[in-house]
């Protein structure tokens, strides 16, 4: 009944997958009442056998406040969905593919390949960078060109940047200006929107710009600013 209740929400199939920790809850409260059942039946005097578990459970509370913690930071996790199995998260620096939902930790498969395990209750504490759900990606570009451009070429520059920013695909334009007068060039900010969360999508796009805006400005006589280092070499005879 939970499994097909569970389905039957938005992506539970994905939610299915978190449902061990919850079945296994739901398990040992069904036991649990059919031994308390049992023991009825069976004469024993199940007040005295409750007060017991109670007090137990009082103490054992006490002494695992930690994994009752996790334990209920398991159900905001499962029931708030800041994150799903399957999702690309970061966490404090650490990103990677969430592999595994548990009641006391969640595992995430690092980018490097080794598996990260963190408690639930150190998840909910975080921010938590959830890249599955990102629509499109932001990219900023600064390019720089030397000083002795000119300023009808100056001028030029962004409109040759739209250019190329919107001859591509998936891509939108958003603006192109002369920004700042740097160290060792004159400093356009480029920015632009990739229509995809794809990570390989979006390096492609800024590889295939970077080329094109390169190509173009050499097209247009200007030369890219970039400081330059000059090496003296004493040699001793």
């Amino acid at each position: 009944m939970l499994e097909s209740f569970v389905s039957k929400l938005d992506e539970g199939q994905e939610k299915l997958k978190q449902l061990d920790g919850v079945m296994l809850i739901v398990n040992g409260i069904i036991w649990i009442l059919g031994l308390l059942f049992l023991f009825d039946n069976l004469g024993y005097n199940v007040t005295t056998i409750v007060a017991g578990l109670g007090i137990g459970g009082i103490a054992i509370a006490l002494a695992a406040q930690n994994i009752l913690g996790d334990l209920f930071n398991y159900f905001v996790i499962f029931f708030d969905r800041p994150f799903e199995v399957g999702d690309s998260i970061n966490v404090d620096g650490k990103a990677g593919t969430v592999e595994y939902i548990g009641i006391k930790t969640t595992r995430v498969r690092s980018l490097t390949g080794e598996q990260l395990v963190f408690a639930n209750s150190d998840l909910t504490k975080s921010r938590i960078h959830n890249f599955k759900r990102m629509d499109r990606r932001r990219a900023v570009l600064t390019l720089g060109v030397v000083y002795e451009t000119t300023h009808e070429q100056l001028a030029k520059i962004p409109t040759l940047i739209e250019e190329v920013i919107k001859a591509e695909r998936e891509v939108t334009f958003d603006r192109a200006h002369f920004a700042k007068f740097g160290a060792y060039s004159l400093d356009f900010e480029v920015v632009y929107f990739v229509e995809s969360a794809e990570y390989l999508t979006y390096m492609n796009v800024q590889q295939a710009i970077n080329l094109k805006n390169y190509s173009k400005l050499f097209e247009d006589s200007l030369k890219l600013g970039l400081p330059t280092q000059r090496k003296t070499i004493l040699v001793s005879k």
